[in-house]
Order: structure tokens, then sequence, then C-alpha cells
């Protein structure tokens, strides 16, 4: 049962919560120690909220898992992990996780909690409701950056949510324009909103995401250099890898691919490429200048 304790928890999805590092990390807060310990401590917070709306999204869908041909194979469908227990493991890390937030800051306690609450009316009524899905999901990825902001008392430029937003908006809409393709006159019956939606109108929302991730990128890049002083090339530089990636995913996503966007970014290199060049000269202009 353990081993389908921890599946259950999905560990695969934590990466999603390295957000939590953006804000202090682009204001170069993560070389203080306080501000480090700070944000680990939220990343293992958002971790444990996250797993837990996982294990009560999982409670509440057994039933229409168990006849999905890939989510019948979760612990709880599959019964591996009784729904007793489920519940009780789901319940400890929810609470779990925002009260490690309450010991950090009340800030982050109340972050998690709204992401907790978020996540939980996603799973029982917005996933249901096209566009609305979008911006929830959406949503939950701009209150991880904004409890790493807050963990570390980092002031978060408007242009830094934009980015944070549209970017969010870029990844999800592919996962549903990924699915849609995938699933064919069948989509409905993996993703209910999915019946709503036609990839036309999935391609215009794609292609906003996109354009307003690089504008608002751009636009906040230069803020940065100019609120810090710089006189580097660095946050200018960083605009090259940044726009490379979002068409490198962009490209995937008319491959055919995405339906899973934490499975591209680990298995395509040269996206980890990009990342990593990105890192390497934004955090030049970070600590460098």
């Amino acid at each position: 049962m353990i081993n389908g304790l921890i599946r259950e928890a999905r560990p695969k999805q934590w990466a999603k919560n390295l957000l939590v590092f953006a804000a202090p990390g682009a204001a170069g807060e993560l070389s203080n120690w306080p501000s480090l310990w700070r944000a680990v401590a939220a990343f293992v917070a958002f971790c444990m909220v996250s797993s837990g709306t996982y294990y009560w999204n999982d409670i509440h869908d057994v039933d229409a898992d168990r006849h999905h041909p890939k989510k019948r194979s979760r612990p709880i469908a599959a019964g591996i992990v009784p729904i007793g227990v489920a519940k009780v493991v789901g319940t400890a890390l929810l609470l779990g996780g925002v009260g490690l937030s309450f010991a950090i800051t009340w800030k982050l306690a109340v972050v998690t909690a709204g992401y907790a609450v978020l996540t939980t009316s996603y799973s029982t009524v917005l996933k249901h409701v096209a566009v609305v899905d979008l911006v929830a999901v959406a949503t939950g990825f701009v209150l991880r950056a904004i409890g790493g902001a807050v963990a570390t008392d980092v002031r978060m430029s408007s242009w830094f949510v934009l980015v944070t937003s549209f970017g969010s908006l870029f990844i999800v809409t592919g996962k549903r324009y990924a699915e849609l393709r995938e699933y064919g006159d069948h989509a409905g019956a993996a993703r209910s909103s999915l019946d709503d939606y036609t990839l036309g109108f999935l391609r215009i929302v794609l292609s906003v995401g996109v354009g307003a991730t690089l504008l608002s990128y751009c636009i906040w890049a230069f803020e940065t250099k100019e609120v810090s002083g710089s006189n580097g090339p660095f946050y200018e530089l960083s605009i090259i890898p940044m726009a490379t990636a979002l068409l490198r995913y962009t490209l995937i996503l008319e491959q055919g691919h995405g339906a899973a966007p934490e499975e591209i970014f680990l298995a395509d290199r040269t996206l980890q490429v990009l990342g990593a060049l990105w890192i390497l000269v934004f955090g030049l202009g970070v600590y460098v200048g």
C-alpha cells in the first residue's frame, strides 16, 4: 500500500510547485539563507496541499476513473488504496500543508488555503465548465508564484504577475489542445469540458497566450533591468531563450504532443537546454549585473 500512497500523491506533479522559487529567485533572494529556507518550506507546503487535493479529486472521481482506460490504474480507482485510508491521508496532507504555511507566515497560509479551495472547486465543479476550467488551472499556477513571494516577503512586479498568468494560460490551453487532438470524437469521455471546445478556438487562445506571455516578459525584463540598475545586457538577452522555448513548445503542440506538459519538459532535451540557458543568462543579470 505504501507504494500506492506515494503514487497517489503524484510526486511527478511536484515540479509545478517550483514556481514558488520564481519571485525570490528573480529578486536575488535565494542567496540569503532566511529567504531560501522559507522558499523551500513554501515548496514543501504546496507539495503537501497539492497532493492532498489529488487524493480528494480521485476519491470524488473514483467511479468514473474505474471506467477510464488510463485513470483506472490510479491507486484509489484500482483498489490499492482503500477510500477510507485515502480520506485520512488526503485530509492530513491538506491540513499539514496549510499548517506548515501558517508557521512561515499567515499570508502564505491564506494563499495555500485559497489554492486548496480552488483546486477542490475545480475537481468538483469548475473542470466541467469550458473556459472557466482553463482560468482555474492557470490561477493555481499564479497562486504558487504568489506563495513564493509572500513567503519570502518579495514584492511582485505587475508584469511578473502577467507573465505568470499568461504563461500558465498558454500551458493549460496547450494541454487541452493536445487532449482534444489525441481523443478526437471521444474527448468528452476523457474530460467533459472538451465537448465544448474546438481546435480552432483553442488555437486562438494559444496564440493570445503565447503572444501575451512574450510581450509581458519583454516588458518585465526591461523593467527589472531598470529597477536593479544593472549595466549588463543579461536581462535583455534572457528574452532570446524564453522566446525560443515558447515557440519550441508551440511546435510540440502542433506535432500532437503536450497532453502531459511535465512529461514533455522531462523528455525534450531542447526545452531543457533552453531552460538551463535562460536560468544562466537571467541569473547573470541578477547576481552579476
